[in-house]
C-alpha cells in the first residue's frame, strides 16, 4: 500500500560566500555561492489526497496560496510526473520570512523531497533537481541533503562538499526585510556607476571602482573550503555594501558580531538577516540596533531523513 503522508524538516541556509557575476540576456544574474545548512527549520508535512490541492501555514504569508512556493513545488512535481492528483501541505514556520535564509525555498525543497519519497514511481535526483531549478536559485540546493555545497550558475550547478565541523550561529533579525529585486538593482546601479569613466578619480579610486564593477577572478581549491579558518578568509557577500548603505543597521549588526568574536560575520542572501559563526558558545547579550532580535542556532553536519507518517 502506498504511503499517504511524509514529514520533512525544511532547514534554513546561509551564504558563506555570495558573488554576483554576469547578467544574462534573460535578465538573470549568474551566481557563485557557498551554501551551509542550519538546524533552524520549518516542519513541512505533505499528505496525498484523492482530490483537491491545498497549503496551510501557521504564519500568514502574503498573497494567494497559489503563489506559495511550496504549493508551486507540488504543482510542478505533479505536472512533471503525472502524480499526485491531490495533496495537502501543512507548514509550521520557524524560519523568518524574507530575511535571506531561504525559508520559502526550503519549504519548496522539502515538498519535493517528501513527494519523491511518497511517489509510487522512482523519481531520480536528476529529475527532482530539474523540477527544483524551475522554482528559484536556492531551491535546487535546498532540495538536496547536502549540509555544505558550492553552487554556481543560477544555483542549478552544485558541488556537494564534506561538511564543516558544527558551529554555533547567531542570527540577527532586523525589524525590516529587503526586496531581492531592489538589492539586485542597487548592486547593478553601483557597478554601472563604478565602471563609468571619470577624469577626477585617482588611479587607486579607478582600480577600486573596477573591482566593484567586475568581480575579481579567483581560483578556489577544495582545501580552501575544508576548514572554517579558510572559509572565513573567503567569506563575502556582494550585496552587503549596497544594502548596508540603505540600511546602516546591517553594518552595525555585522560590527557587533565581529566584536563578539564571530569568525564569519556576514549578511545572508540579499538580506536582511545577518549571521555570525562562533567556535564556542556566543556571548549574550549583544549590543545591537533597536528592533533587532537574535536567534541562536547551529550549522549542520547531516540532515534528518524524510519521515514517512
Amino acid at each position: 500500500m502506498t504511503a499517504r503522508a511524509a514529514r520533512v524538516t525544511a532547514h534554513a541556509k546561509v551564504n558563506l560566500i555570495l558573488r554576483v557575476l554576469a547578467r544574462e540576456e534573460s535578465g538573470f544574474h549568474t551566481l557563485e555561492t557557498l551554501f551551509a545548512r542550519l538546524a533552524l527549520g520549518d516542519t513541512v508535512t505533505v499528505r496525498i489526497t484523492d482530490a483537491g490541492r491545498s497549503v496551510n501555514c501557521d504564519t500568514d504569508i502574503p498573497g494567494p496560496h497559489e503563489a506559495n512556493l511550496a504549493y508551486r513545488a507540488a504543482l510542478a512535481f505533479a505536472e512533471s510526473t503525472g502524480w499526485p492528483s491531490g495533496f495537502a501541505i501543512e507548514i509550521e514556520k520557524r524560519i523568518p520570512i524574507g530575511g535571506g535564509l531561504g525559508g520559502g525555498s526550503a519549504d519548496a525543497g522539502a515538498v519535493l523531497r517528501a513527494l519523491a519519497a511518497l511517489s509510487p514511481n522512482q523519481v531520480g535526483e536528476a529529475k527532482l533537481l530539474a523540477i527544483a531549478a524551475t522554482l528559484g536559485a536556492d531551491v535546487p540546493y535546498l532540495t538536496t541533503a547536502a549540509p555544505l555545497a558550492l553552487a554556481w550558475g543560477r544555483g542549478e550547478r552544485m558541488l556537494a562538499l564534506p561538511p564543516l565541523p558544527e558551529r554555533e550561529v547567531l542570527l540577527v533579525l532586523p525589524d525590516f526585510s529587503v526586496s531581492t529585486a531592489e538589492a539586485y538593482s542597487w548592486l547593478a546601479a553601483a557597478r554601472t556607476a563604478a565602471s563609468a569613466p571619470s577624469s577626477n578619480r585617482t588611479t587607486s579610486e579607478r582600480d577600486a571602482a573596477a573591482g566593484r564593477s567586475h568581480p575579481t577572478p579567483q581560483l578556489l581549491s577544495l582545501a580552501d573550503l575544508a576548514t572554517w579558518t579558510s572559509v572565513a578568509s573567503l567569506a563575502t557577500n556582494d550585496f552587503e555594501p549596497e544594502v548596508s548603505k540603505r540600511h546602516p543597521e546591517i553594518a552595525a549588526s555585522i560590527s557587533a558580531l565581529r566584536t563578539a568574536g564571530a569568525s564569519v560575520p556576514l549578511m545572508s542572501g540579499s538580506g536582511s538577516t545577518v549571521f555570525g559563526v562562533f567556535a564556542s558558545a556566543p556571548p549574550s547579550p549583544l549590543s545591537l540596533p533597536g528592533g533587532a532580535r537574535v536567534v541562536h542556532t547551529r550549522t549542520l553536519t547531516a540532515l534528518s531523513p524524510v519521515e514517512i507518517a
